[in-house]
């Protein structure tokens, strides 16, 4: 098969950040998006070295910036050492394959720079499969542009298909397969922690989720002394991580970490990594954790409640939690909201207390929901 690997290689490249402003939307929140985009690029391990925003009425269907933008910021790249084209959108096979010959220069989406990160960053067989089935979901419909070269060998009417019309369906073929396999794989994994989990009936469960780098693992360690790795990076966790922690005087939960949530998240990266956000449907209460810290709270909030309502979580099983509390001005306005610091500690007594009154830890017994919602695993 032809360089199937070919979108691991954002690492230690230079990276040239293009992002695209279309009609009714704001130059500065395209910038903030790029913004994000740079902290993704340095998750992969690329150094950026500058960026461009062209607008447009709408996405040139060939080039998706326009053609003659392509080759301006090919040349600026270019001057500034760069050799990768980073994308904040999604790009097709034809339009990466365009840009590259106007650029003289590697293209990459932000969709194959998430999966880059999480190829990186997966640990344990469950995340590599989820990545690998990811990765080749992304990759089937862009075959392709590898075999552009070849199209002029293809058969037409009437005619048998040139070598690499061949070639380009026996690597779908080989795709197609492998992700059948990659699928079967998950599969038999979500049995496996459906057994798990009713092992754990009438143990309450606890999901910490939100958007990436909100502090999740910080407050999962403050819950539940795991130590957990808590990096200030994008997408540090992938794999769930399940602890028992204290919640009220002698009882307890199980708390999971959970891989964080970013927008446009790729559809396929959410698909493939359904054995891992199960954990989130199946616990009897779901944190979601927001860094209030951050300038674009609300849209961050509301991509990680998109994505919740896409899995099918209830919102009467969801607290929303502000996180990094130490971060904010003390004059910002709370009202009633739970507000923490997973760094400092602030908070988390009053968190405690609101998850035991919502667990039904107060009385004698737990509540009767728990013998309908299993404990997660």
């Amino acid at each position: 098969m032809h360089n199937l690997e070919e979108s691991r290689f954002a690492r230690s490249r230079r990276a040239f950040l293009v992002g695209l402003v279309l009609p009714g939307q704001p130059g500065y929140v395209v910038e903030e998006h790029l913004d994000e985009l740079a902290q993704l690029a340095d998750t992969a391990g690329a150094v950026v070295v500058g960026r461009a925003v062209q607008s447009r009425k709408a996405p040139d269907p060939a080039t998706f910036i326009g053609g003659g933008k392509a080759e301006e910021i090919g040349e600026a790249a270019r001057e500034l050492g760069a050799d990768l084209l980073l994308f904040d959108d999604d790009l097709s096979g034809s339009q990466v394959k365009n840009l590259e010959e106007a650029t003289k220069l590697s293209v990459m989406d932000r969709s194959a720079l998430i999966l880059d990160i999480f190829d990186l960053r997966a640990q344990s067989r469950e995340a590599r499969t989820q990545v690998e089935l990811a990765r080749l979901k992304y990759m089937l419909p862009r075959l392709t542009r590898q075999w552009s070269h070849l199209s002029r060998q293809g058969g037409g009417f009437g005619q048998r298909g040139g070598e690499g019309e061949k070639q380009l369906e026996q690597d779908r073929r080989v795709l197609r397969s492998r992700i059948r396999r990659l699928e079967e794989d998950l599969e038999k994994i979500e049995r496996t922690r459906g057994v798990q989990r009713r092992g754990r009936d009438g143990v309450p469960s606890v999901a910490l989720t939100g958007y990436t780098n909100a502090g999740k693992s910080t407050l999962f360690n403050r819950l539940t002394s795991a130590g957990t790795l808590a990096e200030n990076r994008l997408f540090a966790t992938l794999d769930a991580k399940l602890r028992r922690g204290q919640v009220d005087g002698s009882r307890s939960a199980v708390f999971a970490d959970t891989v964080g949530f970013i927008r446009k998240l790729p559809h396929h990266l959410v698909s493939s990594f359904r054995s891992t956000l199960g954990e989130i449907t199946a616990a009897d209460l779901v944190l979601h954790v927001v860094d209030r810290s951050h300038p674009r709270w609300q849209e961050q909030a509301e991509v990680a409640e998109a994505v919740m309502d896409d899995l099918g979580v209830d919102r009467e099983r969801v607290i929303r939690v502000f996180n990094k509390s130490d971060l904010v001005p003390a004059e910002e306005t709370r009202n009633g909201d739970l507000w923490v610091s997973a760094a400092t500690g602030e908070g988390i007594a009053e968190l405690k207390a609101e998850l035991a009154k919502r667990l039904g830890l107060g009385g004698a017994t737990a509540s009767a929901a728990f013998e309908v919602a299993p404990g997660l695993c």
